[in-house]
């Protein structure tokens, strides 16, 4: 089962959603790279269960405890940085039934067809969103790295059960800044740009978990600071690599970048990014493109959209199979489930560009940009 990820700057995790711990490794990473502990947690706090009656009521401490690749002072060694995730609130009997009556809409049927009965089902397993905590562990210490080096990366809920946020302004880059400035400063793991509209996206989630259903939504990610000419045409783009990421989040089933599907609707001189001039540097006077031309960053934001479908684990009664028995059969599920993941997905997003970014990032600068990111754009020239 391969779950590794990138060529220069690699994520591996590991574990499942009721195993003992779910981990990662980094690799790639060169030594001298200071780990704050304190955002470390901050990030996971983002990301963990138990927030609120939005939110799974499971509980988990979410403390990564890094066991490789840091020396006594706290940096890394240049080993590989290997942290665990305890999982110490399971209850794994909720799941025994689904070893023959799978979920709809989850990975039981497709685990089933694969190994045949011995895949771990209790919580998901693999397949479950769980294992995120150790892609935002990961992600997080990346995502740290490229702060210093003057890119950010930031993720809203742009629409909720039916409720929208206010969109990023990708044609205004300083309007863009402030909105990531804004919700940086957020310290709860609720990211809406109009505070308005975050009492009826609880509302509503409370409101299908209340009926036993769950409800879906759209994440917005932009990237700021990247440098022009980071990335490769065909099938190391920008666009494959972050797609490449964004679909390892589990429940997302759909991307577009910039003006994505509505270029379909667009002319050629409506579409395109008027180049002009800004002291020494080229800008484009509108982002429909979302930064990226040729598969290859022109030093615009990148924003792209990710929609995420309804938790398909719901209490309400569904029409499944029993594979054991070759008969169709009813499903009433049991354990604790999120009746939306779209909040507590917004800094999985995140942390997955950020991995995907950081190899990019590796694949044209090397190791400058984490051991010197003051200096290394005017070291690639």
């Amino acid at each position: 089962m391969p779950s590794s990820f990138g060529q220069m700057l690699r994520v591996t995790v590991f574990g499942q959603s009721h195993s003992p711990a779910i981990g990662c490794v980094v690799e790639g990473l060169p030594s001298g790279i200071v780990v704050d502990q304190d955002a470390l947690a901050a990030f996971m706090a983002r990301r963990a269960p138990g927030q609120g009656s939005w939110t799974t009521p499971r509980r988990e401490e979410d403390r990564p405890h890094i066991v490789s690749g840091l020396n006594v002072h706290g940096a890394t060694c240049g080993a590989p940085l290997a942290a665990i995730i305890e999982n110490t609130n399971t209850r794994s009997g909720d799941y025994d039934n689904l070893l023959k009556v799978p979920r709809p809409g989850h990975a039981d049927l497709t685990a089933w067809e694969k190994w045949h009965g011995n895949q771990d089902v209790a919580g998901g397993g693999h397949f479950s969103g769980r294992v995120t905590a150790a892609l935002v562990a990961g992600g997080a210490i990346v995502l740290s790295a490229l702060h210093r080096a003057g890119i950010d990366i930031t993720t809203h809920i742009a629409e909720c059960a039916g409720i929208a946020d206010t969109r990023f302004a990708q044609d205004d880059a300083a309007q863009l800044s402030a909105q990531v400035e804004a919700l940086a400063s957020k310290p709860e793991g609720f990211a809406v740009l109009d505070e308005t509209v975050e009492e009826p996206m609880k509302a509503a989630i409370r409101a299908a978990g209340s009926e036993g259903d769950s409800v879906g939504g759209i994440l917005e990610t932009a990237i700021l600071g990247l440098p022009a000419g980071v990335g490769e045409p065909y099938f190391d783009s920008v666009e494959s690599l972050i797609s490449h990421m964004a679909f390892s989040v589990p429940a997302v089933k759909g991307i577009e970048f910039g003006t994505g599907f509505g270029f379909a609707d667009l002319k050629g001189s409506e579409a395109n990014d008027a180049f002009r001039m800004r002291g020494d540097s080229v800008v484009t006077a509108t982002n429909h493109n979302a930064g990226v031309n040729g598969g290859i960053t022109n030093g615009m934001p990148v924003v792209f959209r990710t929609a995420v479908k309804p938790t398909p684990s719901i209490y309400k009664e569904q029409e499944t199979v029993d594979y054991i028995a070759k008969q169709d059969a009813p499903l009433s599920i049991q354990g604790r489930h999120d009746p939306c993941i779209v909040p507590r997905a917004a800094i999985v997003q995140t942390c997955a560009a950020a991995l995907a970014v950081g190899d990019l990032m590796t694949a044209r600068y090397g190791t400058a940009w984490m051991e010197r990111p003051t200096s290394y754009r005017r070291e690639g020239l």
